[in-house]
């Protein structure tokens, strides 16, 4: 079929199984021109959320970087009745067939993480293939929903600020429309909700299991995303919902750490990432045109990372130096310090207060921020000819379907 983008809202509702290839490829190609020697590295890698974004990067350097087996966790829809699969599922495709052809591990799993059944056939895949002893999880799940596994409730967390209403402003990015938002405050139960979906307790989850199973090498070290952004967007995101899942996030990476320690050397750890055009930030007010203006910014500057970028650093500057793992004043990983600088940040309050309609494309990186967000689901990819039909049906080689 001839498969081209179709947008609804903030999403893509196709993807092209080229042009996510050429993305595995691109990070891989990054990867082996950029990564140092680790110190150490991760033999056998499980990656919860593995097939986009942040976590699709962290499998490709823990694979084709530390040459580390792995096993990814993922929720993606195949193709059917003339429906393209999600870019997740290509993303996987291309990823599984590109480690083969390195001679490396790699199987995945789909299904909904946040049960106990794919958590049991996770852990029987790594018991009966590795014995045990995986040695990094890395946790980077960014669902709006979650069945909780013991209880069977149906949780669905909220952006909304807490104790007052927010007003300000945010583009639609595909028109480059300026508009005012205004959001009411959440109440009680969408907090309880929210820090369900988005909190720790999964992760803890997974580490208690892992742990149980005795399938955790005693220097395990588990890595959970995390996000915190400029003052700007604090209303709606550090000091709303979401971060008050985020606060229950790092109190778990210290409990898990405590756990860790008790039957090893291990660690738990919260990385703070920059702000960049994912699916899940392209539907948050006010974080399409921040983005926008962060990266006109730090482009002009030669600071701009992606998610690629972003986890080598992760891995090599981080967790796998050879030195003590540095960590902030709140004790989490910080690779947002380019974004975070204080000549950023000051420039973008700047020119957060005068943007308008007739400065905007002076102001914003518009253009590069539509570019990104088709590049997540494997259009605008160059070397890709999106005039030839394709098939859509592609299967992941470790899943039947």
């Amino acid at each position: 079929m001839l498969i081209t983008p179709k947008i609804r809202g903030f999403i893509c509702t196709t993807a092209h199984p080229q042009g996510c290839r050429r993305h595995v490829e691109s990070e891989i190609a990054y990867l082996k021109g950029h990564l140092p020697a680790l110190k150490n590295p991760p033999k056998k890698v499980l990656v919860i959320g593995a097939s986009t974004g942040y976590g699709l990067s962290s499998r490709i350097v823990a694979a084709f970087g530390a040459k580390a087996q792995t096993i990814g966790v993922s929720f993606e829809r195949p193709a059917a009745d003339r429906r393209t699969a999600t870019a997740g599922w290509y993303n996987t495709v291309a990823f599984e067939e590109l480690a083969t052809e390195a001679g490396l591990y790699a199987k995945s799993i789909n299904g909904d993480a946040y049960s106990d059944e794919i958590k049991t056939q996770t852990l029987d895949l790594i018991r009966r293939d590795w014995g045990g002893e995986v040695d990094l999880i890395i946790y980077s799940l960014a669902s709006p929903r979650r069945m909780h596994p013991k209880t069977g409730e149906s949780l669905n967390s909220v952006l909304k600020p807490i104790g007052q209403s927010f007003a300000g402003k945010t583009v639609n990015i595909m028109s480059g429309e300026l508009s005012a938002v205004n959001i009411e405050p959440a109440d009680e139960e969408e907090i309880r909700q929210t820090v369900a979906v988005m909190g720790g307790e999964d992760w803890k989850f997974w580490i208690d299991a892992l742990s149980e199973q005795k399938l955790l090498a005693k220097d395990a070290v588990t890595v959970a995303y995390s996000y915190i952004g400029p003052e700007l967007t604090f209303p709606i995101y550090h000091e709303g919902t979401i971060g008050q899942a985020k606060k229950d996030l790092e109190k778990t990476a210290f409990e898990l750490t405590e756990k860790l320690q008790q039957q090893g050397n291990g660690a738990a750890y919260i990385s703070v990432n920059k702000g960049l055009v994912t699916q899940a930030s392209a539907a948050i007010p006010v974080v399409p045109l921040y983005i926008s203006i962060l990266y006109k910014l730090m482009k002009a500057q030669g600071t701009h990372e992606g998610c690629i970028e972003q986890i080598v650093r992760l891995f090599s500057d981080r967790l796998y130096s050879g030195q003590p793992v540095p960590l902030d004043k709140g004790g989490r990983i910080r690779i947002d310090d380019l974004e975070m600088a204080p000549e950023i940040q000051t420039k973008i309050t700047e020119l957060w207060n005068i943007v308008n309609p007739d400065n905007l494309s002076d102001y914003a990186d518009l253009a590069g921020y539509q570019e990104e967000f088709y590049r997540l689901f494997g259009f605008a990819w160059p070397g890709v000819d999106y005039e030839l039909e394709t098939e859509e049906k592609r299967a992941i080689p470790s899943i039947d379907v």
